[in-house]
């Protein structure tokens, strides 16, 4: 692992987030930044976990979820992580392909009937 610090600001940047998301992530100890004197500098494991809290959201994980999935690494290791990662992913996968349904459903029923509206003005 590379010796990468960021200071809070750069932190934001190459994110993409806030400084509310950070401080957030910092308060509900999704992150641990090292502090020297009231800056924060955030090393390798801080960035890596970053990384994985941002996929973890962009695939709609809950901020718990993610958590939780990164407790498990540090209380039983990348083994168990990983089988806890196949879990939540089928789950996630399930959900995902539920609301899918759903939107395609919608999609096609606010289709016909603006076809059945634009029918009727002609």
């Amino acid at each position: 692992m590379s010796d990468t610090r960021l200071s809070f600001k750069e932190m934001c940047a190459k994110f993409d987030v806030t400084p509310r998301t950070l401080r957030y992530y910092e308060y509900i100890e999704l992150l641990s930044p090292e502090r020297d004197g009231r800056a924060r500098v955030y090393g390798p494991r801080e960035i890596a976990r970053m990384t994985l809290i941002l996929r973890g959201r962009r695939f709609g994980f809950s901020l718990e979820e993610i958590r939780q999935w990164l407790l498990i690494y540090e209380h039983e290791g990348t083994e168990a992580q990983m089988r806890s990662w196949i879990e939540l992913a089928d789950r996630q996968l399930a959900q995902l392909r539920d609301q899918r349904a759903q939107l395609d459903s919608a999609i096609a029923e606010l289709k016909q009937l603006r076809d059945e509206t634009a029918e009727s003005l002609s």
